[in-house]
């Protein structure tokens, strides 16, 4: 009793690997549900844990608060090498794992701080704003591009073992230009994420925390 994480996220968004691997490790932990994307009040939520008021956050259960979701996920599997969520530091893998963890939310997560408010750099200029929407979707689908031609997947993207690069790449791959698009431009990687959305492990936590509903998939 007491050993609780508390992680600050949201139904859809970046948190939602950290909370599948905290579940698929086995530790306890609480949600303070914060759709930060909604506005201030959402985001005020967040700004006692994390001042850029960003989802995920998570605190440990002593109090120890640990942001942006790479760090988090490979925090815990580094934590916790039993639950074989990630390869150690002597595992020949590890090299591509920290490359493609760290590529996700540099160069795919970073576009929706613009796109998902596009005035934030097209000012009040509808034209400005729809041009942003625009090459961002199109930079996210440029960058799956190019992570399909650097990766030879097996069962999973780093080989037989999966590790919660594929959890990320199975969120990520949901949203703008979401998945018809992502299958298009990635064919490599497209059996692979399938497969992360059939796990039986996950298939009750995918129908609360990220529901496959009709169109899901764009």
């Amino acid at each position: 009793m007491g050993m609780v994480f508390t992680l600050y996220g949201a139904t859809g968004s970046g948190s939602v690997p950290v909370e599948a691997t905290l579940r698929l490790i086995g530790l306890d932990y609480r949600v303070v549900e914060a759709p930060t994307w909604e506005g201030e009040a959402e985001r005020d939520k967040v700004a006692a844990v994390n001042p850029m008021r960003q989802v995920p956050a998570l605190v440990t259960p002593g109090g120890e608060v640990v942001t942006e979701s790479a760090a988090i996920l490979i925090w815990l599997t580094d934590a916790h090498p039993q639950a074989r969520l990630s390869p150690t530091l002597d595992d020949p893998r590890r090299a591509q794992f920290l490359r493609w963890m760290s590529f996700i939310p540099a160069s795919i997560y970073s576009m929706f701080w613009v796109r998902d408010e596009p005035s934030r750099l097209g000012g009040d200029d509808p034209k400005a704003q729809a041009e942003i929407q625009q090459r961002t979707l199109d930079r996210i689908a440029a960058c799956w591009r190019m992570m399909d031609s650097q990766v030879t997947p097996g069962r999973f993207l780093l080989g037989e073992e999966m590790t919660v690069l594929d959890l990320s790449v199975a969120v990520a791959s949901r949203w703008t230009p979401r998945r018809r698009r992502f299958y298009a431009e990635a064919p490599g990687m497209a059996e692979v994420v399938r497969r992360v959305d059939a796990l039986p492990a996950l298939q009750d936590f995918w129908a609360e925390r990220f529901p496959f509903d009709d169109g899901w998939e764009g």
